[in-house]
């Protein structure tokens, strides 16, 4: 069986620097379909930059990481946890260079429905450690933009998260997110 690798094109010496980050991913998922794995890099990818937007991923957002890759790839926990890591390291050593390259090259597969359960995974995700970050938001609005999300469905994801939105909770010590 041909590897993931092979059918993105990945496994050639000429590939440019922007597919580095899902390489890792695309491995670790080498036994799915290949639309299916890239699709999944990708949701994870996202997932983690959003996670790492306040330069922290708790160990609750780890966890919530997990289970979405999980919910969504229909993974075992042990693969979730691998392809969860590996989306935590590329984002770390690629972040910039290749954020924008992923969020298009998701938004070029994904429905407008898969577009919209991402964002709200993104939320979801952000709330898991009782608070939603400014840097955290930011990365949400930036990736919907990228996405290409109406926004009125962007105000209405966030409405439904608004309890842990910045400056409407607070943190032990008064300080406020």
């Amino acid at each position: 069986m041909r590897s993931i690798l092979s059918w993105l094109g990945l496994d050639r010496t000429d590939s440019g620097p922007e597919q580095t980050p899902l390489r890792e991913l695309v491995t670790a998922l080498d036994r799915l379909e290949p639309e299916r794995a890239q699709y999944l890099a990708r949701f994870a990818y996202l997932l983690g930059r959003v996670a790492h937007a306040d330069r922290h991923v708790s160990e609750d957002e780890t966890r919530t990481m997990e289970r979405l890759v999980r919910q969504e790839g229909g993974l075992d926990a042990d693969q979730a946890m691998l392809v969860v890591s590996l989306a935590k390291t590329s984002n770390q050593l690629f972040g910039g260079t290749a954020d924008f390259i992923v969020a298009r090259e998701f938004g070029g597969e994904a429905t407008y429905e898969q577009k919209l359960a991402l964002v709200r995974c993104l939320f979801a995700l952000s709330a898991a450690d009782s608070g939603i970050s400014m840097a955290e938001e930011s990365e949400i609005h930036r990736i919907a933009n990228e996405l290409r999300i109406d926004p009125a469905d962007l105000t209405a994801l966030r409405v439904a998260h608004q309890a842990h939105l910045p400056g409407l909770t607070s943190r032990p010590g008064g300080e406020t997110r």
